[in-house]
């Protein structure tokens, strides 16, 4: 789907002293804003070990240049115009002499198709990622490099910068056929513009030049960049979900073989990515760049494995999706992936005496991996067509394997109609559990926290696999952490919930906000991450009930101007009018004497042609204009509409109170496949209708929008298209409370999002507790953005004397505070430490 792409500045704002950000205890009998009372002898929902969990895809380089520890790019000469327009097979290359890359029989195997021929005397130096390759004084580093030299040469191998040699140089003598060979360097200084050079003194072909750091994430071969896989396992994370995504459910569902051409923009399929990494399939990223698969299946699960996380892969569905949307009508190839499915599971579950648990066994992991959810498919705009497909691998999966538990999905949306279709059909057939995805604003997850609420307890839970609210600020792990309280509030229907993205090379970003930043020499949690790493680390057994006062309701009317937009759109907008309640004309433009009433606040260029409003760049995002007064309000607003050219088709705002805070009825948007009315508040959006649909070019469109108090209806070409109210409080103040079976604690978790303290007393219903509390705060400024340099949102921590079975505390502005308050009672344990122990899956050992 067509989702707005962000990107942070660098400025923030500087971090809360300690002072300001620690609690001001009050007396009991204080006057408070809020009240909580708990009902410590009531049962909630039990919380599941695996609740919370972390989502891996390759996106924003998080698997090459970023978890997978390889230093070199390109290492296999595979780079094509297949993964970027601007791609060759020498791309991060530079040669000093001849170089070739060839693509003929003399490669080093069937699957790994190019390869280099130097001749004699010639370099090659590759340039690493980012500002090149990080070496660290002191610090080894294993070289390895594929030759073919038939008549033998001497390759020499350096590591250098501008300034000179970083190690010491190596040379390795090469003769006769394909051979691996190995060399290790010892790093004499630091660099993070790191060269790795390779000389020849006769002809010679290479292939799979490579060079990782000795120290990965637990010493292991083909191991993972070890700062990055830490601040994942600090998260410990109940499950991993990979490894999409996007993808997963784009590109052809051929093979990597010469019946399909070598296809080089494939879907992400398990046995391309598993055995020796110089006999892994390369292939296409779906945003735009090359995938290696050095970072395979098996070490997706071993690396669950190493951080306690339960392992849930996603398989195609044959249906693509992400702006695809084309149903595989192809038999044979729905069977062969259908038993790929199953051969994944027994790789991942079977004997080291089958066929598949044996290949495991030869890649160093004898013992199975305890493989018990399995996803089919990733946000699919066809939502029949893709339940056609997945009952097919469902029904194949519950009869071999009949404990793995197979999930289903529910498209890429919140709501609409291809939401609402997908859980019916889900709903319908009992499957399991239903994986929901929505980005969001900030707003939208504070009005939205009871959206789980009214679910039904006896149909299929919810795993909600990706989710975010549009920044990387801390207003927006604000806006998350308040709806993580009605996630765990609702615990028994949402089983699994997984932030996303995970991982973002800041070089490299396809897509904004994500939860960990880095470059080649640093990673920094974003602000988002300390509340995900606060709540998987406090998460509690039980929920304990318990309840709070609100704020009051939303009052007065929607108001703001009016605008006109495109999206990757050339559109002409004519008679323009918006008349008020009762009748009067309060603005209208025919655009016969110029368009002096429009302020053009967007991209894109706009011109008066032949009495209409032309944008004219069809390449152009968010061209917004806009025009009238942001108090108006109870109005009707007409457009005429045409579109002339372009992917999409017409943006029509109403409510406009600045460039960031507006509504508009986005007519043929996600690639002219449906259209939707979104709210922007404070730059981020969020859907509050939507339906499937189209504009066609070149034809002229009536458009009517008519605003009373805070409901909305519109009408395309006469009809009533739909209509909405927007009464939902962005609700501030959060709570919830769970219980720790191990330590006998209460957990108070309370999220206040608002610019002023919020003095609150808690009502534990009578239970005796200790008057000790251990408490963690997440404080800062709305705008705080956490960066390499300043980490403007971290915990503090601090002890509270006066708990009590009633007592007030004074949470600051724009916080998120935990209180583990341990209960008295005969037998109960002593208070622990403010974390909560890993999940761990059992594995050898």
């Amino acid at each position: 789907m067509s989702r707005t792409r962000w990107r942070l500045g660098l400025s923030v704002t500087a971090l809360l002293t300690a002072s300001a950000l620690l609690p001001s205890p009050a007396h009991a009998e204080a006057a408070a804003d809020y009240t909580i009372t708990v009902s410590p002898s009531g049962r909630g929902p039990a919380i599941d070990d695996t609740m919370y969990g972390v989502f891996y895809e390759d996106i924003n380089r998080a698997a090459d240049g970023g978890l997978y520890a390889e230093l070199v790019q390109n290492r296999s000469f595979e780079y094509s115009t297949a993964d970027h327009a601007s791609y060759t097979p020498l791309t991060a290359w530079a040669a000093d002499g001849t170089a070739e890359v060839l693509d003929d029989g003399g490669r080093l195997n069937e699957r790994n198709r190019n390869y280099l021929s130097l001749a004699a005397g010639s370099t090659v130096t590759n340039a690493g990622y980012n500002t090149g390759i990080r070496v660290e004084e002191g610090e080894r580093y294993d070289f390895s490099v594929w030759s073919r030299a038939e008549s033998g040469t001497t390759l020499t191998v350096a590591l250098r910068d501008a300034a000179g040699t970083l190690a010491k140089v190596r040379e390795v003598a090469a003769k006769g056929k394909w051979r691996k060979y190995t060399a290790t360097f010892t790093a004499t200084r630091t660099s993070n513009r790191g060269r790795l050079a390779v000389t020849t003194t006769a002809p010679a072909a290479l292939d799979m030049v490579s060079l990782f750091p000795r120290d990965t994430y637990r010493h292991q071969p083909n191991g993972l960049r070890k700062d990055l896989a830490e601040k994942i396992e600090a998260l410990h994370p109940g499950f991993l979900r990979f490894p999409g995504g996007c993808l997963v459910n784009t590109g052809s569902m051929a093979d990597y073989s010469a019946d399909s051409g070598w296809q080089r923009k494939r879907s992400y399929q398990w046995k391309d990515t598993i055995g020796p990494v110089e006999e892994r399939a390369t292939n296409a990223n779906f945003w735009g760049y090359n995938q290696s698969y050095g970072l395979g299946y098996y070490e997706y699960f071993r690396f669950a494995e190493d951080i306690g996380a339960m392992p849930l892969p996603v398989v195609p569905a044959l249906v693509t999706g992400c702006g695809q949307n084309k149903a595989v009508d192809d038999d044979a190839l729905l069977k062969r992936h259908v038993q790929d499915t199953l051969d994944l599971i027994e790789f991942a579950n079977g004997p080291r005496t089958s066929e598949w648990g044996k290949k495991r066994a030869e890649m160093g992991h004898p013992e199975p991996f305890h493989l018990t959810h399995l996803e089919v498919g990733n946000e699919e705009n066809l939502p029949k067509e893709f339940f056609a497909r997945f009952e097919q691998f469902r029904a194949a999966v519950e009869a071999e394997y009949p404990d793995v538990t197979v999930v289903s999905n529910s498209g890429p949306d919140d709501s609409g109609a291809i939401f609402d279709t997908a859980w019916q059909l889900n709903r319908e057939a009992g499957v399991a559990m239903v994986d929901e995805h929505y980005y969001n604003s900030p707003q939208w997850f504070l009005q939205n926290n009871d959206r789980y609420d009214s679910y039904d307890r006896g149909g299929p839970k919810v795993f909600l696999g990706e989710y975010a609210s549009q920044g990387n600020a801390w207003k927006n792990a604000l806006a998350e952490a308040a709806f993580m309280t009605g996630l765990e509030r609702n615990a028994d229907v949402v089983k699994l919930a997984s932030y996303a993205p995970l991982l973002a090379n800041e070089d490299y970003v396809q897509w904004s906000p994500d939860l960990i930043w880095f470059n080649n020499h640093a990673s920094w949690g974003s602000a988002n991450y300390e509340v995900q790493k606060l709540f998987m680390n406090n998460t509690g057994d039980r929920v304990v009930p318990s309840k709070a006062t609100g704020t009051p309701a939303v009052s007065g009317p929607i108001t703001g101007a009016v605008g006109l937009s495109t999206w990757a759109t050339s559109a002409a907008y004519d008679d323009v009018r918006v008349t008020a309640a009762d009748g009067r004309t309060l603005m209208s433009d025919d655009f016969s004497g110029g368009a002096a009433q429009w302020t053009h606040t967007g991209a894109g260029s706009w011109t008066v042609q032949d009495g209409q409003y032309v944008q004219t760049d069809p390449a152009a995002e968010n061209s917004m204009v806009t025009a009238g007064d942001p108090a108006w309000h109870d109005y009707d607003l007409h457009v005429k509409a045409t579109k002339k050219s372009g992917k999409e088709g017409f943006l029509v705002a109403f409510g406009v109170k600045d460039t960031g805070n507006y509504y508009w009825w986005n007519l043929g948007g996600w690639n002219n496949t449906q259209s939707a009315v979104e709210q922007a508040s404070d730059g981020g959006k969020s859907t509050l209708l939507s339906k499937a649909g189209s504009i066609e070019t070149d034809r002229a469109y009536d458009i009517d929008i008519k605003v009373r108090g805070r409901q909305v209806s519109l009408y395309l070409d006469g009809r009533e298209w739909g209509s909405f109210t927007d009464d939902k409080p962005a609700e501030p103040f959060r709570q919830i409370v769970t219980r720790d079976d191990r330590t006998g604690e209460l957990i108070v978790k309370v999220v206040n999002a608002q610019d002023t303290a919020a003095r609150t007393t808690v009502d534990l219903g009578g239970a005796k507790v200790a008057s000790r509390a251990a408490v963690t705060t997440l404080a800062a400024d709305q705008d705080a953005v956490n960066t390499e340099t300043d980490a403007a949102v971290t915990p503090v921590t601090s002890t509270f004397s006066g708990a009590a079975s009633e007592f007030t505390y004074t949470f600051p502005p724009n916080s998120v505070t935990f209180l583990r308050i341990r209960q008295r009672s005969p037998g109960s344990a002593r208070p622990g430490p403010a974390t909560r122990p890993p999940h761990r899956v059992a594995g050898p050992g």
